[in-house]
């Protein structure tokens, strides 16, 4: 399998505005949120399932989403939840979890705008604050 986008953010081939790293994952903005301050979280192992992790990858997978969303929801005390989605259709070659800020059903719903230029300045600020 060819290496994913992600591996390349991995790897440091392309640059990304990280929150955190360890051994078996990696979180950073999202350049196209659906909400301001979505964060991917991605194992390290290129898998198109994250069902299909070893254990250990995937129960440290979802120990950092556990971790982001604890500094979503203080980051950002105006929203209520913090939303967390698994669904591999707009990166189908490397499993991750979208997490962000969130008031209601409708706000996980919505489409994020891929033709709108991130905010470079914005995503380092946010990485920053939400660090770890």
């Amino acid at each position: 399998m060819a290496d994913s986008i992600f591996t390349k953010i991995i790897k440091g081939e392309i640059p990304c505005h990280k929150v955190h790293e360890d051994e078996f994952s990696i979180a950073f903005m999202d350049i196209h949120p659906i909400q301001p301050g979505m964060v991917l979280v991605v194992p390290k192992k290129q898998v198109s399932h994250f069902f299909d992790l070893p254990d250990q990858d995937y129960q440290a997978l979802m120990s950092t989403v556990k971790q982001v969303s604890k500094h979503l929801k203080d980051a950002f005390p105006d929203k209520s939840r913090v939303g967390v989605i698994i669904e591999g259709f707009e990166m189908p070659d490397h499993a991750h979890v979208k997490v962000f800020p969130v008031n209601s059903g409708d706000e996980i719903r919505e489409l994020p705008d891929s033709e709108k230029e991130a905010d470079s300045s914005e995503l380092a600020e946010m990485a920053k604050k939400l660090a770890f």
